[in-house]
């Protein structure tokens, strides 16, 4: 299995809302990929509650794919394009990690 987990720091504002609406908007699309991309096995979106650290990531994704193809066709998918598009505009920085997960 393949886990892929992405977290984003926001910026205060962008496309015309708060980085807190943006959250928001961010998990609505992540998780809905799920119903789209037939290749997820499993999807969690978070957003950070600590609002005391500066230093704290603002959202993070965490994906399970089957095989190295199937992460492949998700990153390849219209759908997926379409989140990357949204989250470009919002996003100040971008963190991630592909990993085998042994069952």
């Amino acid at each position: 299995m393949i886990r892929h987990i992405v977290m984003w720091k926001l910026q205060d504002e962008a496309a015309g809302a708060t980085k807190e609406k943006n959250a928001e908007k961010m998990k609505l699309i992540l998780e809905g990929l799920r119903t789209n991309i037939d290749e997820i096995k499993d999807v969690e979106v978070g957003i950070q509650i600590n609002q005391d650290d500066p230093d704290a990531l603002d959202v993070v994704l965490i994906c399970d794919f089957e095989t190295d193809l199937d992460f492949q066709m998700y990153t390849r998918n219209a759908h997926h394009k379409k989140a990357v598009d949204f989250i470009k505009k919002v996003a100040e920085s971008r963190y991630t990690v592909d990993y085998k997960v042994d069952l």
